[in-house]
């Protein structure tokens, strides 16, 4: 029988899934701690040669994962110190981020679709600066310099007809930012990270890659500037709940039809609204000079 082979987008999953042997494997180094007033978990998974991209199954890069146990507590105190955690590793990714940028967000996904809104509903609370510093400057704000804020939410393609990279590329042509921050809803493997993980990389996006769709990629390559991307798993693939308890219990892996579907959160509705603020937060956080 042919081996499950998981769907995560999840760098610290995907290493994980290596065993025992991820320890030695040449051109990938990893960082963890606990903050303990929070028990936020850090991972920073590093992978710095093709052999380790190869190995681990991403691209080269740097993923920060912040597992965050009470993230789905609606204590409004925890979610400001995730907010807080959050920023810095994003201000830690953004090259030149304490000098004035032109800074594109990128709110991926389906709005009508409740655990692929993540992206979208982000955007609804960010502050958008680029239209009024292109007129009236930092002052406006009275501050000496700001960055300018912009944002897109470019939908899907059964809408649109067109690929998100399409729309941002033809964005990044027109309003030529230095640095774009984009947010998508990601899959995990397992469900103890659903709704409670956060990864940042600086490796880009490839939207719907986690449940199967291969779209054009939102990375440095394509769009010749930096990408950094910020995702929340919001879904399990049912198989993967299905094969983890096959293991468990040593019986054969299982490759039928549940690949196809794919489980969340029975209260999804308020958890993306709680999870979309924490990470607007976040971002207004990050951009405040």
């Amino acid at each position: 029988m042919e081996r499950f082979q998981i769907r995560t987008d999840l760098a610290l999953e995907a290493r994980e899934s290596v065993g025992e042997g991820a320890e030695s494997i040449h051109g990938v180094r990893m960082e963890e701690y606990t903050i303990p007033t929070s028990e936020i978990h850090v991972t920073k998974v590093m992978i710095e040669s093709k052999n380790g991209a190869r190995m681990i199954g991403k691209p080269m890069g740097t993923y920060i994962t912040l597992e965050a146990p009470n993230l789905l507590e609606p204590d409004e105190d925890y979610h400001a110190e995730v907010s807080r955690e959050i920023a810095k590793h994003v201000k830690s990714l953004i090259p030149g981020i304490r000098h004035e940028k032109s800074i594109l967000v990128v709110g991926l996904g389906n709005r009508e679709v409740t655990a692929d809104a993540l992206g979208p509903r982000s955007v609804d609370n960010l502050l958008i600066t680029r239209h009024v510093m292109e007129q009236f400057g930092p002052a406006a704000y009275d501050k000496d310099k700001m960055h300018k804020i912009s944002a897109i939410v470019p939908g899907v393609m059964a809408r649109t007809g067109m690929e998100a990279c399409e729309i941002v590329r033809g964005i990044v042509e027109q309003t030529k930012p230095d640095v774009i921050v984009a947010i998508d809803a990601l899959a995990a493997r397992s469900t103890k990270r659903l709704n409670r993980t956060i990864q940042i990389t600086n490796t880009g996006i490839h939207p719907g890659s986690g449940v199967g769709n291969h779209r054009n990629a939102l990375t440095e390559e394509s769009l010749s500037i930096p990408v950094i991307a910020i995702g929340i798993p919001t879904v399990v693939d049912a198989a993967s709940i299905v094969n983890d308890v096959l293991e468990k219990n040593q019986l054969p892996l299982f490759t039928g039809e549940l690949a196809n579907f794919y489980v969340t959160g029975k209260d999804i509705d308020e958890i993306i609204k709680k999870l979309s603020f924490t990470i607007s937060e976040a971002l207004n956080q990050a951009f405040d000079m």
